[in-house]
């Protein structure tokens, strides 16, 4: 089973970043307001980033990685 780390952007051009099994199901669910919090109050998402990685362990910390990068480096990281 394939895991994935990836990032959304919001409607006020913030990043949302998670990990999943299924990315696109996963965009779905944020825009229906099932996603976390934060995607659910800045709607509508678009997904921007995916990468895939061998395992959860190794989605979960590459999550945390992007999650400490700052705005600028979100963006190039998307770009």
């Amino acid at each position: 089973m394939a895991f994935f780390c990836y990032m959304v952007e919001c409607q006020d051009g913030s990043y949302y970043t998670g990990w999943t099994i299924d990315p696109v199901r996963r965009e779905k669910q944020h825009n229906q307001g099932a996603g976390a919090v934060y995607t659910r109050l800045h709607r509508p998402v678009h997904l921007v980033y995916v990468e895939e990685l061998p395992d959860r362990s190794s989605a979960m910390k590459r999550e945390r990685a992007i999650k400490r990068l700052n705005h600028d480096q979100k963006f190039n990281l998307v770009k």
